[in-house]
């Protein structure tokens, strides 16, 4: 920033050369949450969820506010990579768990940063995320209600079988 004294004028005048100032369209406005930060906020949800924790549980293995373990799962605040580090071990889930299933079809770099990346391969059709149904979430918690890992194995190995006979596409 370059200060000037414009003649008659009693406080200096700003130049802003080669500073781009966003407007936010107006006080108290907010821009709308990213679309790869609503998906990080729905998996740590899903995660929080699945471990039957609250949020006040995570917040505190984290060191910080519940209200803020809110703003992640709304997308309304980003997740650092020091902060998803973190989350992944408090949550015992590996970090790339809080973007599976991303929509190809979204723009990793986000709004305002360049052009869209083309997709490697086509998006899913539809939206139908099977990880968000609370039968899944139900289903996960039952199965790990079973205190015997070879009676879980069995059990997997029995619905794997029954999708395949039934034509289910191969489970990966």
């Amino acid at each position: 920033m370059v200060e000037t004294v414009r003649p008659g004028s009693p406080t200096p005048a700003v130049a802003n050369e080669g500073v781009h100032v966003k407007d936010s369209g107006g006080r108290g406005r907010r821009p709308k949450p990213d679309a790869i930060d609503v998906l990080v906020g729905r998996r740590l949800r899903l995660r929080r969820e699945m471990l039957r924790l609250s949020q006040q549980q995570v917040a505190d293995a984290l060191g910080i506010s519940f209200q803020q373990i809110q703003k992640y799962e709304r997308g309304v605040n980003r997740v650092g990579a020091s902060r998803l580090h973190q989350l992944s071990h408090a949550l015992d889930a590996p970090v790339s768990f809080f973007f599976d299933d991303t929509d190809l079809s979204i723009d990793p770099a986000g709004p305002g940063c360049g052009a869209a990346a083309k997709p490697l391969v086509e998006p899913r059709a539809g939206d139908d995320d099977p990880l968000s149904r609370a039968e899944t979430t139900e289903l996960v918690r039952a199965y790990y209600a079973i205190a015997d890992p070879a009676v879980r194995r069995i059990l997997f190995e029995f619905a794997r079988g029954l999708a395949l006979h039934l034509g289910a596409r191969k489970p990966d």
